[in-house]
């Protein structure tokens, strides 16, 4: 049973590292590279301010990919005017998780004790350690609420 123990837990831990290493974002630059026909067709203010990694009122969301790439959460906020899709970048580049183990048995023909793990992604709304959240109505961004200097 330790034996059994340890492969899950060690597989579970690389499962966490695997998470952790592919949530990296790449840098303005690399995905610019990756999308130079769409930058190329962008004003020249809006192609300045995508090098610099930054987002501008009346960006689409493709615009924002090439500044800031994949946010770390999406959701959508409501309030009495109207729903927006929020795109969410924490503060620091690696995933809230919780890692969790378990040791249970039981009574009866064919079930003996067992283990299981588990690994949580916090997904919530607003958070405090967001470093900037981009709002978009309408498929462009009409605000940016930002915990940093823009």
């Amino acid at each position: 049973m330790k034996t059994k123990f340890h492969v899950i837990f060690i597989t579970s831990l690389l499962l966490i590292c695997t998470g952790i290493v592919s949530g990296c974002s790449s840098s303005p630059d690399s995905r610019i590279e990756k999308n130079q026909e769409l930058f190329n067709s962008l004003p020249p203010g809006a192609q300045a301010s995508i090098r610099a990694g930054q987002v501008q009122a009346g960006f689409t969301p493709d615009m924002v990919l090439l500044a800031l790439g994949q946010p770390d959460r999406r959701y959508t906020r409501t309030t009495q005017t109207g729903s927006s899709e929020v795109w969410a970048y924490a503060a620091s580049s690696s995933p809230a998780f919780s890692f969790g183990l378990g040791i249970g048995g039981g009574m009866g023909r064919g079930i003996g004790p067992g283990i299981s793990t588990g690994v949580g992604i916090a997904t919530g709304g607003d958070r405090a350690s967001d470093r900037i959240r981009v709002i978009f109505d309408n498929g462009r961004v009409t605000s940016i609420e930002s915990t940093t200097g823009r």
